[in-house]
C-alpha cells in the first residue's frame, strides 16, 4: 500500500494535473460560476494535496521534506487550507472559522509550482540569483536617483501639480512612472498648462531630460546588466566548450606533425 501511495501521490505528472484541475476550478468559482461539483472537486484536489504532503514527509522524513523550497511552499499553503476542510466536518463547533477561511485564498500561490516543470527552471532561478547579486549595486543607485529627483520635483512643483507631487512619496512615484514612459507626458504638459508658456517650455525640456536618461538610457543600461548577468553562466559554458575544442585542435595538430615526421 505505502509503495502504491508513492507511485502515485509522488508522481509529478500527477500532481501536475491536480494542479492545473484546481486552477480551472478557482477560476469557474471566481467567476461566480456556482456548482456543487465544483465545490466537490475543489474539496477532492485539497484533500489530494493533503495526501501528498504526508506521503513526502514519510518519503523524505521531517527535514527532508521542510528543505526543500517548493515543499515548504507546498506544506505552508496546505497547513493553511486545512480550516476550510476542517469547516466541512464540524460546521457547528460554535468556532468562527470564518478569519481563517480568507488564507484558503492563497492557494493560487500553488500554481507557482507549475513553474518548477519549466525546462532547465532551475538554472534558470540559479541565473537570477547570480544576476541580482551583480545588480543589486546598479538597482539601488538607480532607486536612490529615483528618490533624489522625487524630491527635488516635490519641492518645484508641488503648489503647480499637486496631483503628481503633493507629498514626497507621490512626487517619487511620479519620477518611476516617469522613468518607465508610462505616460510621461502628462506630468509636463498638466505642469505647462498652470504656468506661463516660457515655464511651460522649460519644464517640458527639463522632464524630456529626465526621461532621456533616466527612462531611455538609464533603463537600458540596468537591463543590459542583468541580462549580461542573467546569460554568464552560459557564456563560461561556450567559453569552456571553445577552449575544449581548441586544445583538441591542437592536438590533431600535434599528432599530424608527428606522422609526416
Amino acid at each position: 500500500m505505502r509503495k502504491l501511495f508513492e507511485r502515485v501521490f509522488l508522481n509529478e505528472k500527477f500532481i501536475f494535473a491536480i494542479i492545473l484541475l484546481n486552477a480551472a476550478v478557482i477560476f469557474a468559482e471566481e467567476s461566480d460560476v456556482e456548482s456543487v461539483v465544483l465545490n466537490i472537486i475543489d474539496i477532492v484536489c485539497t484533500f489530494i494535496f493533503i495526501i501528498e504532503m504526508i506521503v513526502k514527509h514519510i518519503h523524505l522524513g521531517f527535514r527532508g521534506y521542510w528543505k526543500s523550497g517548493w515543499n515548504r511552499l507546498d506544506g505552508i499553503l496546505v497547513i493553511l487550507s486545512l480550516p476550510s476542510v476542517a469547516s466541512l466536518f464540524f460546521p457547528h463547533t460554535g468556532i468562527d472559522l470564518s478569519i481563517l477561511m480568507i488564507f484558503r485564498l492563497l492557494r493560487v500561490l500553488r500554481f507557482f509550482r507549475v513553474m518548477h516543470f519549466f525546462p532547465n527552471f532551475t538554472q534558470i532561478i540559479k541565473n537570477f540569483k547570480l544576476a541580482m547579486k551583480q545588480s543589486y549595486a546598479i538597482l539601488l543607485a538607480f532607486f536612490v536617483i529615483i528618490v533624489i529627483f522625487g524630491l527635488v520635483n516635490c519641492a518645484l512643483f508641488k503648489e503647480i501639480a499637486p496631483d503628481y507631487f503633493s507629498t514626497p512619496l507621490d512626487s517619487i512615484y511620479a519620477v518611476f512612472q516617469l522613468f518607465t514612459v508610462e505616460g510621461w507626458y502628462e506630468i509636463p504638459n498638466t505642469i505647462a498648462e498652470a504656468t506661463s508658456p516660457t515655464i511651460g517650455s522649460l519644464v517640458k525640456f527639463y522632464f524630456c531630460l529626465l526621461l532621456i536618461l533616466g527612462g531611455i538610457v538609464g533603463m537600458s543600461f540596468i537591463n543590459s546588466i542583468f541580462v549580461d548577468a542573467m546569460v554568464s553562466d552560459n557564456n563560461d559554458d561556450v567559453k569552456e566548450k571553445l577552449e575544449e575544442l581548441e586544445r583538441k585542435i591542437d592536438q590533431l595538430l600535434e599528432e599530424k606533425k608527428e606522422l609526416q615526421k
